[in-house]
C-alpha cells in the first residue's frame, strides 16, 4: 500500500497527526511518500502579528487536546510572540526537501525534528538560519549545508516536489492538510483527515479498504 502525505511543516494538524504517521510508517506492507505542499511557504506567509498568534494558540490547544501533542511555553513566547515575526514555511521545507537529497530514507525523521523544534523547543523555524542549526545539531550535515547556501538543484528540487503535492491536492479535492492519498486495489482516494485523529486500528482498516 503506497501512500501520500500532503503536509506544510508549519501545520499544527499535521504536527498532531505525528504519532499515526509513524506508526503507519512502521507497517511493513507500507510505503510512505511525504509531499510538502508548500501552503503557508513563501507568498502564502503571512506576519506572526498578536491577533494572529492568538488564534493559532487557541487552535493549538484543541490539537493538543485531541492529540496529546505538546505545545510549549516556550514555542507561545519565542514562536508566536516574537516581535516582527513571520509565518513563513519555506524554510523548513527546504530543509526537509535537502534531506530528501542527501538522506531521503530519513525525510520523516527530520519532519519530526523540525516540528519538535518549532511546537517543543520554541525555535522559529520559518528563520532559515535557525533550520541550518537544527539539522546540523541532528546530524544531516549535508543537508544543513546545502540549506545555508541553496543551489539551484536545491531550489529546483523545492519547486517541483511543492508543484507535485499542489497538483495532488487540486486533483483529489483536498481542500487542506493534513491529507492522504492512499493508492489502493480500486485506484488512488483521498482519505478523510479525520481518520488521522481517531481510534489507530479504524485508520488501518479504512486504507486497507482503498
Amino acid at each position: 500500500m503506497r501512500i501520500t502525505y500532503l503536509f506544510d511543516p508549519l501545520c499544527g494538524w499535521c504536527y498532531g497527526a505525528g504519532p499515526a504517521l509513524e506508526k503507519l510508517s512502521y507497517l511493513d506492507d507500507v510505503t510512505l511518500d511525504l509531499a510538502p505542499t508548500g501552503l503557508f511557504a513563501g507568498e502564502a506567509s503571512r506576519p506572526m502579528d498578536r491577533h494572529f498568534a492568538a488564534y493559532a494558540w487557541q487552535n493549538d490547544q484543541r490539537i493538543a487536546r485531541l492529540t496529546g501533542q505538546p505545545f510549549s511555553d516556550a514555542y507561545r513566547e519565542h514562536v508566536l510572540g516574537a516581535a516582527g515575526g513571520l509565518f513563513d514555511s519555506a524554510p523548513a521545507t527546504l530543509g526537509l526537501v535537502a534531506v530528501g537529497l542527501t538522506e531521503p530514507a530519513r525525510e520523516l525523521d527530520v519532519l519530526k525534528i523540525l516540528q519538535r523544534a518549532r511546537y517543543q523547543d520554541g525555535r522559529n523555524n520559518s528563520n532559515l538560519g535557525v533550520v541550518t542549526e537544527t539539522l546540523a545539531g541532528a546530524g544531516f550535515t549535508q543537508a544543513a549545508q546545502r540549506v545555508q547556501e541553496p543551489d539551484e538543484k536545491l531550489l529546483s528540487a523545492y519547486r517541483n516536489r511543492v508543484s507535485a503535492a499542489r497538483a495532488e491536492m487540486a486533483r483529489f479535492g483536498a481542500e487542506g492538510v493534513p491529507a492522504l492519498i492512499v493508492d489502493g486495489n480500486a485506484g488512488r482516494r483521498l482519505v478523510r483527515t479525520n481518520a488521522l485523529f481517531g481510534a489507530f486500528d479504524l485508520l488501518v482498516q479504512q486504507l486497507r479498504a482503498a
